[in-house]
C-alpha cells in the first residue's frame, strides 16, 4: 500500500466516524423516519425540525452532513431519503437492519474514556450504565429477524411444533423483544425470560404488558447460571447471550436439564471468525470492532470452536452447527426423546 493510499484509507475511517454521528443522531430524534414518511416528495427542514423538537440550525447543519455522506438527498431545503437505506436503518424485523448497530456502537463508545486504562490493567469495568443495555435491546432487534427469516428456515420442523404450543424460555433476555416476537406470531406458546440486569428486567415486564402478553410471558429476575428447571420446557434459547455469562458449561447443563425430552436448546450468535484472514472482511471488521468493546466489560466474543467446547464442557453433545447468511451462528442441540 503507498502512502496515498493508506492516507486515503485512513480518512475513510475519520469520515466513518463522523457519519456513523449522523446517523446516531437521525435515528435518535427521529429526523430519518419522518423523512421515510415524507415519501417521494420530501420534507422542507423547517418542518423537519419543528415536528422533531429541533432547532432549525442544528437540523440544518446535520442535513448537509447527512447529505454529504450520502444518507439523506437534500435538495435545496427539502430532504429525502433512499427507499434502500430506509430499510437498513429503520426496519428492525429484517435481517439486513444495521440501525440498532449504530445506536449499538455510538453508545457503547460513551464509556471508552475508561478503555486504555482496562487494557493496561486487563480488569474490566464493572456494571455498564442503562443507556448501554437500553442500546442492546435496539442492536439486538436485527436478531430476532435473524432468527425469524433466517434460523427457522434451517429448522423446519420446529415451526409446525410451536405452532402447536409449548413452553420456552429466553436466558439473558433483555428486554424481552424475542420474547414478544415469539409469542405474537406462535399464539399457544407459554413464555419464560430470565434477565439478571435490573433495567432490563424493568423494561422486558413493561415490553410485555405493552403487547398485552403479560399473562403468556413471565420474567425472572436473576442469575442465568442460577436457574433450576428440571424438564420444564421444549424450547431453550440464548440470544447472543452465552458470551456473556461467565460459567457457559453451567449455563448450558442448567439448559439442558431444563428440557423436556425432545426439547431443544437454540444458541444464536455473532462469532469470531477462526481464521485470521476472515478478519479482513467487512463482517470481520465489525465483529472485531465489537470484539474490542465486550473486553471492555470482560465478556469476550467467542468463535464457533469456543462455543462447541463449552457445549463439551457442560457434558453436552456437539451441537449442530450452523452458518447463517447473515454470518450469524446457530448452534442447536436437541435432548433425545426417551422411550
Amino acid at each position: 500500500m503507498s502512502i496515498d493510499d493508506a492516507f486515503d484509507d485512513l480518512a475513510a475511517s475519520l469520515v466513518g466516524f463522523y457519519r456513523t454521528w449522523v446517523i446516531y443522531l437521525g435515528l435518535e430524534l427521529g429526523l430519518l423516519e419522518r423523512i421515510r414518511r415524507a415519501g417521494a416528495e420530501g420534507v422542507d427542514l423547517a418542518t423537519l425540525a419543528n415536528d422533531a423538537g429541533c432547532s432549525p440550525a442544528a437540523v440544518r447543519a446535520w442535513a448537509l452532513a447527512a447529505h454529504a455522506s450520502e444518507i439523506v438527498d437534500l435538495d435545496g431545503a427539502v430532504a429525502r431519503l433512499d427507499p434502500d437505506i430506509a430499510v437498513v436503518l429503520l426496519d428492525e424485523q429484517k435481517p439486513d437492519y444495521l440501525g440498532g448497530q449504530f445506536i449499538y456502537s455510538v453508545t457503547a463508545s460513551m464509556d471508552h474514556a475508561d478503555l486504555a486504562r482496562v487494557m493496561r490493567s486487563g480488569a474490566p469495568v464493572g456494571e455498564r450504565p442503562p443507556r448501554y443495555h437500553r442500546a442492546i435491546e435496539r442492536l439486538t432487534r436485527q436478531d430476532i429477524g435473524v432468527f425469524f427469516e433466517e434460523a427457522l428456515g434451517f429448522l423446519p420442523d420446529l415451526v409446525p411444533e410451536l405452532m402447536r404450543g409449548g413452553d420456552i424460555l429466553d436466558l439473558h433476555c433483555g428486554g424481552g423483544r424475542w420474547l414478544v416476537a415469539m409469542a405474537r406470531r406462535f399464539p399457544e406458546t407459554r413464555l419464560v425470560g430470565v434477565e439478571p440486569e435490573p433495567d432490563s428486567v424493568a423494561r422486558a415486564m413493561r415490553n410485555a404488558d405493552a403487547a398485552g402478553l403479560g399473562d403468556r410471558i413471565r420474567i425472572e429476575a436473576r442469575e442465568v447460571e442460577a436457574i433450576g428447571y428440571d424438564s420444564a420446557f421444549d424450547l431453550v434459547y440464548f440470544q447472543h447471550a452465552l458470551h456473556w455469562l461467565a460459567d457457559k458449561p453451567v449455563a448450558l447443563a442448567a439448559a439442558y436439564r431444563a428440557l423436556r425430552p425432545g426439547g431443544r436448546i437454540l444458541v444464536l450468535s455473532w462469532c469470531l471468525p477462526s481464521d485470521p484472514e476472515a478478519y479482513r472482511t467487512a463482517h470481520g471488521e465489525l465483529i472485531a470492532g465489537i470484539a474490542l468493546d465486550e473486553l471492555f466489560q470482560g465478556t469476550p466474543l467467542q468463535t464457533r470452536e469456543d462455543t462447541v467446547a463449552a457445549f463439551r464442557g457442560a457434558g453436552l453433545p456437539d451441537p449442530d452447527v450452523i452458518e447463517l447468511p447473515s454470518d450469524a451462528t446457530l448452534f442447536h442441540l436437541r435432548r433425545p426423546t426417551e422411550a
